[in-house]
């Protein structure tokens, strides 16, 4: 008998929590956001929930809001190898780029969390668009959003190939005879690309999964057919249910048109619910850390996500138009955080004041108030009615709202049946539902 399908939950961590104002709201943690113990402490707190996995986002510039908000944070490949010390089952997924990273690089140290962790590790791929980010590894501008996918692309294909280089069984460690492992099992790649050249094999065994889960969140045409085919796991800004399902119904469709399994690709809209006993007291907190933020803040992160954009000139008060903003299709940054503003704009007619407390809660993703009851619901029907294979999970405060959710939202969906009881793999392909990779060696 087929097991009926669950949610599958992941944490994003990010600074105390993911509305801008998070860092100075009296519920978030006082730890340092320089602090490994804080970071500990909220991973725990999610595999005492019970969640498929974490995620430590990244940045490799410092913005340019850093005097005003809490949006510095530790490496997250260095941070997950000291989580993976101090947590048992729970998934560990870190960004890392392809377009400032080399794969040779990536594969060892994705190798080696993939073993310290006993096999629960997952890569987010992720093509950098910061012009921040380019003038500090040595570019004079912004690689634009056609070469950083044919980069991306390459890198991942090599990456792949050193994960490979090794078979499952190449290590025989036998000491008696003096034979570490099969020479035959392992070999070079090879490779010799448009951007990479690269020898292999990789200088370590396989890991316990074979491959890292991969992980991706281009929500952009080329975004999307990269996703098909490669992410095991999708993260995604919708902010509508409607959204949500043509998007999730036009990703499994270009899946299986890579010749994948629809459900060996995991659709995980952001979700950041303020949760309270009641809705009248979950939006008295929303007004609170609405009331924390400050304009000129959410002004920069929105011009960064333009690429650079200029909006000093827009008053904050005035309805905004979709010609208030470039278009789209011509901005080198995340392509498809653009598309979802504007479309934002249009469809709401909102102030650039109201623009900017909205992106404040989540930055583009889901936000929602209410009590346990109205947030199991919204989860139930999004997962129940092709929106959702389950969510990232972004809590406006951290560790308070985690709590909350903990507490009062998953016992209401297990109750349900739509969530674990219990951990039952060890690995996150184990806890995702996903086939483990053979060598192609």
């Amino acid at each position: 008998m087929k097991r009926p399908r669950q949610l599958h939950l992941n944490l994003f961590i990010q600074s105390r929590g993911h509305h801008e104002a998070s860092w100075r709201h009296p519920a978030s943690s006082a730890l340092a956001l320089t602090d490994i113990a804080y970071y500990r402490d909220v991973a725990q707190r999610a595999e005492a929930g019970l969640f498929d996995s974490i995620f430590l986002a990244d940045q490799l510039a410092l913005a340019d809001t850093a005097a005003q908000a809490g949006t510095t944070w530790l490496e997250p490949i260095t941070a997950l190898g000291a989580l993976a010390a101090s947590t048992q089952r729970i998934g560990l997924i870190a960004t890392a780029s392809t377009t400032y990273s080399e794969p040779f690089n990536l594969a060892r140290q994705f190798a080696s969390l993939d073993h310290i962790s006993s096999g629960r590790v997952g890569w987010n791929i992720v093509t950098s668009w910061l012009a921040a980010a380019a003038r500090n590894y040595g570019g004079a501008g912004q690689v634009s959003h056609a070469d950083r996918y044919a980069r991306g692309e390459e890198f991942v294909q090599v990456v792949k190939a050193l994960w490979d280089s090794w078979t499952d069984d190449a290590v025989l460690d036998d000491r008696t005879g003096g034979h570490y492992a099969r020479a035959n099992h392992i070999r070079p790649i090879d490779h010799a690309g448009t951007h990479y050249r690269v020898a292999g094999p990789l200088n370590m065994p396989r890991g316990p999964q074979g491959r890292p889960v991969f992980v991706q969140a281009g929500s952009s045409d080329t975004g999307r057919r990269f996703a098909a085919r490669h992410a095991e796991a999708v993260f995604t800004a919708q902010m509508e249910k409607a959204t949500a399902q043509e998007f999730y119904a036009d990703l499994k469709r270009l899946v299986v048109a890579e010749g994948r399994a629809p459900d060996q690709a995991l659709i995980l809209p952001g979700l950041s619910p303020v949760i309270a006993a009641t809705e009248a007291e979950a939006q008295r907190t929303v007004r609170e850390l609405n009331d924390l933020t400050d304009p000129e803040v959410g002004r920069k992160r929105l011009s960064g996500r333009f690429g650079g954009h200029d909006f000093s000139h827009l008053p904050l008060d005035r309805p905004l138009a979709p010609e208030d903003f470039p278009d789209p299709g011509t901005v080198e940054a995340a392509r498809s955080r653009t598309e979802v503003i504007v479309g934002l704009v249009r469809r709401e007619k909102f102030t650039l004041r109201q623009l900017l407390a909205y992106l404040a809660g989540a930055r583009g993703h889901y936000t929602t108030a209410g009590t346990p009851e109205q947030i199991a619901d919204l989860i139930e029907d999004w997962f129940n009615d092709g929106a959702a294979d389950g969510f990232n999970v972004m809590p406006p405060v951290l560790p308070s709202m985690l709590d909350a959710f903990v507490a009062e939202v998953i016992p209401l969906l297990q109750k349900r049946g739509l969530f674990r009881t219990a951990y039952e793999g060890r690995t996150l392909r184990e806890h995702f539902g996903l086939a483990r990779p053979e060598s192609r060696l």
